[in-house]
């Protein structure tokens, strides 16, 4: 199947407008299911109507699009969100100034546990009560020490009444590598973005207990970002590729997209495993058996890839929380400087999608603590019981 012939091709800018300073750009991405927006703007070429020539090279982690960012390795990438903001402060890592262009997908994350410890969680009733059986400390992974999954397991812990600190040893592993550690019994469980928690339950070698989107109902997860100095030199052709990934964002809400996106997934450059498994957790409709698991969500009308500061500020609540950092007053700032939300609205008005409102906002977690456009930032890092 030609790709190029399974979409029309978006409106051309006008011809007066200026071309983008560059027109080859690199694109940095993961072997995940959310790299979808990147592989659907290369495969449909979404770039050419807006003057951009996309080149996509996978990484084997997220350090790897980190260092390749910094490097000028990579233009922009597909990257965790609060990878973005880790290396705005300089945690764990050289630190650089970072912009978050548009926000790429929501929900589509999950936390799978080895057999043996998800059977003492469905016999037990509690996960403090599963995880005194180990007689062991128990070991768990994310994919970043500050990237969303590392997020959304602590939160997860806490909200089960067990501390992420003391109570767990933590490791950082690469996503592709996630089921093969588990398999050989190295973990006791883990949080990552699909397909591999499928592919751990497929495989027999785990069992998903609970979804990303039961810890915060639609949140952000990936995010198209880059080098601030990287928008400051080349502003039209960042705002070519914002507008070239939202066609992208666009074209998987179509009808049967998404069967297809995963059959290109699957392919060897991509993920390289069963487009059954990929398919299954991108369906994008809501699944009664399931009700917990929120569908992965890439764009809903524009909805969906507003970079809203005050999702940004939630992560640095969260490294507050952890003792990556000292308490400080300055969160909105930062993630009012990160997000580039202006260039995104000039993005969004050229290829006609709707920019939803950031006033009055408000997010409730699992743990019944809300998080909005108005919260207090620096009071809300300090209202959680387990922290450092």
């Amino acid at each position: 199947m030609n790709p190029a012939t399974t979409t029309t091709a978006p409106a051309s800018e006008p011809c007066s407008a200026p071309p983008p300073e560059n027109t080859h750009l690199r694109l940095g991405y993961v072997a995940l299911a959310d790299a979808a927006p990147l592989v659907a703007a290369k495969l449909l070429e979404f770039g050419h109507a807006h003057g951009l020539t996309l080149e996509l090279c996978k990484q084997p982690s997220w350090a790897a699009v980190r260092d390749k960012l910094l490097s000028g390795d990579l233009d922009a990438a597909h990257t965790l969100y609060g990878l973005a903001y880790g290396v705005q402060l300089g945690l764990g890592g050289p630190r650089a100034e970072m912009a978050v262009l548009m926000v790429l997908n929501r929900n589509g994350q999950a936390i799978t546990l080895s057999n043996r410890l998800a059977d003492a969680f469905a016999k037990h009733g509690t996960l403090r009560a599963a995880l005194a059986t180990l007689g062991r400390k128990p070991v768990f992974a994310h994919t970043f020490p500050t990237g969303t999954h590392a997020m959304w397991l602590n939160y997860w812990l806490a909200a089960q009444g067990v501390d992420p600190l003391r109570e767990i040893d933590s490791v950082a592993i690469p996503p592709p590598q996630m089921v093969a550690a588990l398999a050989e019994d190295r973990l006791d469980g883990l949080c990552v973005g699909e397909p591999w928690n499928a592919m751990a339950d497929a495989h027999g070698v785990g069992r998903t207990v609970a979804y990303t989107s039961e810890v915060w109902p639609d949140h952000p997860e990936k995010v198209l970002a880059c080098r601030r100095d990287f928008v400051d030199a080349y502003p039209r052709t960042s705002r070519a590729l914002v507008q070239t990934v939202l066609e992208a964002c666009r074209w998987l809400d179509g009808a049967g997209h998404r069967e297809e996106i995963a059959r290109w997934l699957a392919q060897p450059e991509y993920i390289g495993i069963d487009a059954a498994l990929i398919a299954a957790r991108l369906d994008n409709r809501t699944d009664a058996a399931q009700p917990r698991r929120l569908p992965m969500r890439f764009f809903d009308d524009g909805a969906v890839n507003y970079p809203h500061p005050f999702e940004g500020a939630w992560f640095l609540t969260q490294f507050e929380r952890w003792g990556m950092i000292d308490a400080r007053g300055d969160y909105d700032a930062i993630a009012a400087r990160i997000n580039q939300t202006q260039l995104y609205r000039e993005a969004a008005a050229r290829v006609n999608v709707a920019v939803p409102r950031d006033a009055g906002m408000t997010r409730e977690l699992i743990d019944g603590k809300s998080w909005g456009s108005t919260s207090p930032s620096v009071a809300y890092a300090q209202r959680f019981p387990i922290r450092r």
